[in-house]
């Protein structure tokens, strides 16, 4: 193993980071909150990390034998991020779980932390940097969805009614915009 290399760790980090987008999420998070009662922080998290590991090591093979190609899987979790999206913004709700508590998985730690947009630039990191520095960099950025997870409910007080209402609309057109971005790219449009 070569000497892992902090700067590297640190774009890994950094890329991660802003696909990733905990902090943009936290009106989704609040708004799954708000539906179920409480989110598993450390379940969440655990299995967010489960689920970019495994797809590192295996999530090419893995659509491969499904016979998926990187560009569906990532258009199939454009229209989840979509209809999340119609959500936040018509302040509608499409999603309906009937077990709450699932929430922490989906849609928290899957398509929310562990999405297409995480696993795709996974699989683009592989082919630049080695598994150890990616896996730190997953690392350092599942501490910080933790943190962010672990104190949702001091933010929701932080910010009241009426800035968690701006900023659910916000970040719901942001994420609309992501999902098209991505829809678009993957289907060569």
């Amino acid at each position: 193993m070569d000497q892992l290399n902090i700067r590297d760790i640190l774009t890994v980090s950094t890329i991660l980071f802003a696909v990733i987008d905990i902090v943009g999420s936290i009106p989704v998070l609040l708004q799954v909150k708000q539906r179920v009662g409480h989110i598993k922080t450390g379940q969440a998290t655990v299995v967010s990390l489960l689920i970019m590991i495994g797809f590192l090591f295996l999530g090419e093979s893995i659509l491969k034998f499904l016979g998926v190609d990187v560009g569906s899987f990532a258009i199939a979790g454009s229209l989840v991020i979509f209809f999340l999206a119609l959500e936040m913004i018509l302040g509608i709700r499409l999603y309906r779980d009937e077990i709450p508590e699932t929430a922490s998985i989906i849609p928290v730690a899957f398509p929310l932390i562990a999405g297409t947009g995480t696993m795709t630039t996974l699989l683009s990191l592989r082919a630049a940097y080695d598994a150890p520095t990616i896996i730190i960099g997953i690392t350092l950025n599942l501490l910080v969805v933790y943190v962010v997870l672990r104190n949702l409910h001091r933010l929701e007080k932080w910010l009241g009614p009426a800035g968690i209402s701006v900023l659910r609309k916000v970040f719901g057109i942001i994420l609309l915009a992501i999902a098209v971005k991505l829809f678009r790219t993957n289907l060569g449009v």
